[in-house]
């Protein structure tokens, strides 16, 4: 009896038949995540410049305490910087951004999207499809460290929080001081920056994998639950979009801090509409 034996060679790293630039969509995603994480690194750590009226820096949102050594922006839950807790450890300031962002860069970090393209960008595992990668052996997400990518769900919960006080945050970027000493509504271009940022990170928010499942992935049946059928569709159609909102609330959350930080220190300025 004949037969075909065919022997399959392990592609050295880097090795493919493909023809096309594989690699700009690998070192795109690197530069792109590797710029947001140095700017938000450093605006995290100054503690300062992070409110201007009624502004609030996404990257400072929720405002449990003002900075130390900053004055009182009326943005804070729990006023001033208390004196039990050090402005910082060695050399490393602790500021109020430094309190919180844990639960947005987890629930990103953690993010199915995301996962799958810093795995590529950062580790080349795999580079790209059908392109040699540097390890030969594959463990997947059932091990430590990368099984705690499972919390994925956890901080699902925490960012849908965020949510709700950002867009608080944004209702509160209309309300303008005027020279009687009362607020009065108003809009101004960073009332506009921050609203977008709402509407941006909510599209990715409920767009995300886990929400989907939690409003309707997990039954077998959904025609005969006219609600679930109807969230689970509407996640879906955001779903379906979910690379481009992680993409652009990544960009915009960055921008609103830069426009607030700009316009407190007097570099840009906010104009009023109305």
């Amino acid at each position: 009896m004949a037969s075909n034996l065919v022997s399959i060679e392990r592609r050295r790293f880097g090795q493919t038949m493909r023809k096309d630039g594989w690699w700009v969509a690998p070192l795109l995603t690197f530069l792109g995540f590797s710029a947001f994480i140095v700017y938000s690194t450093w605006a995290a750590f100054q503690g300062e410049h992070y409110s201007f009226g009624p502004y609030l820096s996404p990257m400072y949102s929720p405002l449990i305490w003002e900075a130390a050594g900053q004055q009182l922006s009326g943005h804070a839950w729990l006023g001033a910087w208390p004196a039990w807790l050090p402005a910082s450890i060695l050399v490393q300031p602790i500021t109020p951004a430094v309190l919180i962002l844990w639960a947005p860069g987890g629930f990103r970090f953690t993010c199915y999207y995301y996962r799958g393209a810093y795995y590529k960008a950062f580790w080349a595992d795999p580079p790209a499809c059908t392109v040699g990668e540097p390890r030969h052996a594959y463990r997947g997400e059932r091990k430590f460290p990368l099984i705690l990518q499972n919390v994925h769900r956890y901080f699902l919960y925490v960012a849908l929080l965020f949510i709700v006080i950002l867009a608080y945050d944004a209702i509160l970027a209309t309300r303008f001081l005027g020279p009687d000493g009362h607020t009065h509504f108003g809009i101004g271009v960073g009332t506009l920056v921050l609203t977008i940022n709402v509407i941006l990170l909510g599209s990715y928010t409920f767009g995300c994998h886990s929400l989907r499942h939690l409003v309707g992935g997990r039954c077998d049946v959904l025609s005969d639950k006219p609600a679930q059928q109807t969230a689970y569709k509407c996640v879906g159609a955001l779903n379906k979009r979910h690379m481009l909102f992680a993409w652009m609330s990544l960009f915009w959350v960055g921008f609103s801090d830069l426009y607030v930080r700009l316009c407190s220190m007097g570099v840009w300025t906010d104009y009023r509409i109305f």
